[in-house]
C-alpha cells in the first residue's frame, strides 16, 4: 500500500511539476506566455471586482505573480511526493488563487466554446484541490489510529 501511495503522489505531482518546469523554461525576461495570458484575465478580474465592490485592487508585477506560482508548484509538488503537509498546501494555494483568475468561465455566455473550455478546465483543477483535502484528511486520519505506547510498566 505504501508503495501504491507514492507512485499515486509521484503522477499527481507530476502535473504541477511539469507545468512549473514548462513555465520556468518559457520565462525569459518578459514573463513568457504565460504573462500574456495572465494580463487579460487579471485585467478582468480587476474590472469585476470594482464594478461588484467598488474596490479597486492593488496593481504590481504580474512576472512575480507567475515567479510565486512557479515556486509554489514546483516546491509543493516535490514536497506532496514526500507526503508533507507542506506540500499538499502550496499546491493548494496555488489551485485557490489560481483557479478562478486563470478559468474565467463566468466571463463567457454559456453557449461559447470558451465557456465549456474553462469551465472543464476550472472543475478539473477544483477536483485537484478536493484531492489534497482528501490528503489531508486521510494524513490526519492515520495519525489519530496510532496507538500511543504507555511509559508505564505492568507489574505482576
Amino acid at each position: 500500500m505504501g508503495f501504491l501511495s507514492f507512485v499515486g503522489r509521484v503522477f499527481f505531482a507530476s502535473v504541477f511539476l511539469i507545468s512549473a518546469y514548462q513555465e520556468f523554461v518559457e520565462f525569459g525576461e518578459d514573463g513568457g506566455p504565460a504573462l500574456k495570458a495572465l494580463r487579460p484575465k487579471y485585467d478582468a478580474l480587476t474590472n469585476n471586482v470594482m464594478v461588484h465592490t467598488g474596490v479597486r485592487l492593488p496593481e504590481f508585477e504580474l512576472k512575480h505573480v507567475i515567479a510565486t506560482a512557479i515556486v509554489l508548484k514546483g516546491v509543493g509538488g516535490l514536497l506532496f511526493i514526500l507526503s508533507s503537509y507542506l506540500g499538499a498546501f502550496l499546491l493548494a494555494m496555488y489551485l485557490a488563487f489560481a483557479t478562478p483568475v486563470l478559468y474565467d468561465f463566468y466571463n463567457y455566455p454559456p453557449e461559447s466554446s470558451e465557456f465549456g473550455q474553462l469551465f472543464s478546465k476550472f472543475i478539473l483543477n477544483s477536483a485537484f484541490l478536493g484531492a489534497l483535502c482528501f490528503f489531508w484528511g486521510i494524513k490526519n486520519s492515520i495519525t489519530m489510529r496510532v496507538p500511543r505506547k504507555s511509559s508505564k510498566s505492568k507489574t505482576l
